[in-house]
């Protein structure tokens, strides 16, 4: 038992030099084996232990008989002892869910670098097996992974149940029992007692080994997964506004299994997490992104998910946006939306090279009206911009410039009164337009803005 578990903590590196570990221990046989292994393979890493118990208070005086064999476990052992109780039953939601919410706040609250879970193999084969039935994709296929980013470590996760309860009994160690475990109420339950032990008798007595393989499979897959998404997804997924962006015919173009993965991605940046999400789900948006091009809009649990033109928005679902008149005090920097800043400033030199990177505008300071506002688009604004031979509705502008329907509320327009004198992309109006003679102007640039150009060379960089 030791070195299996020794070969497996050096595997996935889960101890590192100088670690403090916690060890969840519930008084059941796992927790209690986890722990009594750690105790014996902690100088050899040179990691210190302290034990961990949640008290659900679930099963009254039992759960509190659990809390004092577990004090009197870590005191024989000479460990640290942490414990804390939560009224999981009075938490509005799915029971395991809560208990699983107020374990993690629990351990979040403890400050150590890992947390070490009992989890077996037995433990795996259930999770895949749940979870397969439930319809899962690959990434739940992956079951229970033996390290992740928030320090959990799972040393017993290559361990059966029997085997465990077998170095107990060897050891003469006493654990705990919860009659929980076997209320047929709970799914998993019925798979741990019920299902699995019919698998292994009518179709394969190594049901549980290959479960954990597979197991093991989707986790390498979906490491090799992560590392390609994490790099090809900055290009792709565009943060803006608290939704992300993407283009569509970039999504429809890739491969089907890359597209899922970067929408569970975008998805998850925008959520925090992929609960309530459905294989359809993924394919209705995939769907959207191959239209030939139009609007679309999907409403999914907890997202609004729309398309304009080229372009589809994953977001919370959420009221339209407000762009509030701002007065405008000449020279002065203002938020005008998606991150930038509006410049306002006085000049008597032509435009710097900097300025015509940034696309500035120039207003005669001559004919500017009084009083000046910024102010996002409404519709029917519509103005002559310079260059043009007639007065055009900014919608008409947008449509030609292919501008996605959610930027247009927050799209910056300076005004006087109901008089258009300048509107992002689309420049200055035409009468207040400085003139080629010398004087002063007032000159206006953007900074910092996100634009919606970067995917003319996408298709290539993903083949």
């Amino acid at each position: 038992m030791l070195e299996r578990v020794r070969r497996s903590i050096i595997r996935y590196n889960m101890l590192p030099p100088g670690s403090r570990v916690a060890v969840a221990v519930s008084g059941g046989p796992d927790s209690v084996c986890l722990l009594h292994v750690l105790q014996d393979l902690a100088p050899s890493f040179n990691v210190s232990l302290a034990v961990a118990h949640l008290n659900h208070q679930l099963r009254g005086a039992a759960s509190d008989a659990d809390e004092k064999f577990v004090a009197s476990l870590a005191e024989h052992l000479g460990l640290p002892f942490h414990c804390a109780r939560a009224d999981v039953a009075a938490v509005d939601d799915n029971l395991e869910q809560a208990a699983r919410h107020a374990r993690r706040a629990f351990f979040a609250s403890l400050g150590a670098d890992r947390i070490a879970l009992g989890h077996t193999r037995d433990d795996q084969a259930e999770t895949v097996l749940f979870r397969l039935l439930r319809g899962s994709g690959l990434r739940g296929l992956a079951g229970i992974f033996p390290v992740t980013a928030a320090g959990y470590i799972r040393p017993l996760i290559e361990v059966t149940r029997a085997e465990v309860e077998e170095f107990l009994r060897a050891r003469r160690i006493p654990w705990r029992c919860d009659a929980s475990n076997l209320d047929p109420r709970f799914a998993r339950n019925r798979i741990r007692h019920s299902l699995l032990p019919q698998l292994a008798h009518d179709w394969n007595p190594r049901i549980g080994e290959t479960l954990a393989q597979l197991a093991t499979l989707a986790q390498d897959e979906e490491s090799w997964w992560r590392t390609y998404i994490d790099e090809l997804s900055p290009g792709i997924l565009l943060p803006r506004a608290g939704g992300i962006e993407l283009n569509a015919p970039t999504l429809a173009g890739l491969p089907a299994a890359l597209s899922r993965r970067l929408l569970r991605r975008a998805i998850a940046h925008v959520k925090g997490d992929l609960r309530r999400l459905e294989f359809a789900h993924i394919e209705r948006i995939l769907e959207l992104a191959a239209q030939p091009e139009g609007d679309g809009r999907l409403r999914l649990p907890g997202l609004d998910i729309r398309r304009s033109f080229d372009w589809i928005r994953i977001a919370p679902p959420a009221p339209r946006p407000e762009f509030p008149a701002t007065r405008l005090i000449i020279p002065g920097v203002y938020p005008a939306g998606d991150g930038a800043s509006l410049h306002l400033e006085l000049s008597h030199a032509p435009p710097s090279s900097k300025d015509a990177t940034l696309k500035a505008a120039e207003l005669s300071l001559r004919r500017l009206p009084p009083v000046l506002e910024l102010r996002g688009w409404k519709p029917g604004d519509h103005y002559r911009p310079e260059g043009q031979i007639r007065d055009q509705k900014i919608k008409e502008m947008f449509q030609a410039e292919r501008v996605p329907s959610w930027l247009r509320p927050s799209w910056p327009i300076v005004t006087s009164g109901d008089t258009i004198l300048w509107a992002r992309t689309f420049g200055a109006a035409a009468e207040f337009a400085a003139s080629p003679e010398p004087g002063p102007v007032l000159r206006v640039w953007e900074e910092n803005r996100r634009t919606i150009e970067p995917f003319a060379t996408i298709v290539s960089s993903v083949e």
